[in-house]
């Protein structure tokens, strides 16, 4: 069987829908590949207070640290900032009758959420992400 995994020159992951519905959870291929959103307060790590990184569950690219998660109320898992800034990618998103920035893996472009200039400091921002798009590394 071929390897349907190619990295390119960026090292950008790439596989066919396929591959990806074969290795992701059926809520983590709607969330990841299809822009899906979980029921508010219905994830995984919603209320998950362990220490740890949090990377993409599509390709393990490190995305966030536990000391930037906070309680947004908002109904997802909330950061005050990426772990790596080149890691997350950023795009306009006027679906659904609104303008946000949706936030995107910068390795495999999945959809982890929006970002939202309403949290606390140091930074302002509210990275509401979706806890299928992440997989909890603890420390």
């Amino acid at each position: 069987m071929p390897d349907t995994k190619t990295n390119t020159t960026d090292d950008k992951v790439i596989k066919s829908e396929e591959q990806w519905r074969s290795e992701l959870s059926p809520m983590q291929y709607a969330v990841l590949r299809e822009k899906a959103t979980e029921r508010p307060f219905s994830g995984e790590y919603e209320h998950d207070h362990r220490a740890g990184t949090y990377v993409c569950a599509g390709c393990g690219n490190v995305l966030f640290e536990s000391d930037a998660k906070f309680d947004s109320g908002c109904g997802w898992p909330s950061f005050t900032q990426p772990a790596v800034e080149s890691h997350i990618d950023e795009e306009r998103d006027v679906s659904h009758g609104m303008i946000r920035t949706e936030v995107l893996c910068s390795k495999c472009s999945g959809h982890l959420g929006h970002v939202f200039p309403d949290g606390p400091g140091p930074t302002g921002l509210r990275y509401c992400i979706n806890s299928a798009a992440l997989k909890l590394e603890p420390k």
